[in-house]
């Protein structure tokens, strides 16, 4: 089943943490906001919910709220002017919630950022980033490794949020 630390009695009872499985749940059901702000909106979050990859069949939903995601995915170059869209959108956010930057502008700024006054050296300077996906633009099958990081991550919490 995936929970950590399970145990199994004769009688078909499942004993866990409650932690455990709670964190197992978030795992399986992570609702996402998209902030496309270029190309690696089309080539990477698009793609994802083509046929070929599909990540709903990981359990990774598309809401276009920032009230029900728990999942922000920033790709793109981020600039002075929308920073404080992102932040705003990421506030609105319930706890818990996590950030993957996608591509190299996201990340560090990307070529444009030596070229122009008004980009951001990376969105975690604005908002706190879980997961990193490098590239220009990221591979689909990139993302989902990624995706399969956050996963990861929210499974090794030892807490509940």
């Amino acid at each position: 089943m995936g929970i950590v630390k399970e145990q199994s009695l004769d009688n078909g009872i499942l004993l866990a943490k409650a932690g455990d499985l709670i964190n197992w749940s978030r795992k399986n059901s992570l609702w996402w906001l998209t902030f496309g702000l270029a190309c690696c909106a089309i080539d990477t979050i698009m793609v994802g919910n083509t046929a070929r990859f599909d990540l709903e069949r990981f359990g990774v939903l598309l809401r276009n709220t920032p009230r029900q995601a728990d999942l922000m995915l920033v790709a793109g170059t981020l600039t002075h002017k929308m920073a404080p869209m992102v932040k705003q959108l990421y506030d609105q956010m319930p706890e818990p919630k996590y950030v993957i930057a996608l591509g190299g502008c996201a990340i560090n700024g990307g070529p444009f950022y030596y070229d122009s006054y008004n980009v951001v050296r990376g969105v975690d300077k604005v908002i706190p980033v879980d997961v990193y996906v490098p590239g220009c633009p990221p591979r689909p099958e990139a993302f989902m490794h990624g995706i399969e990081m956050l996963k990861e991550k929210i499974m090794a919490r030892g807490k509940i949020d």
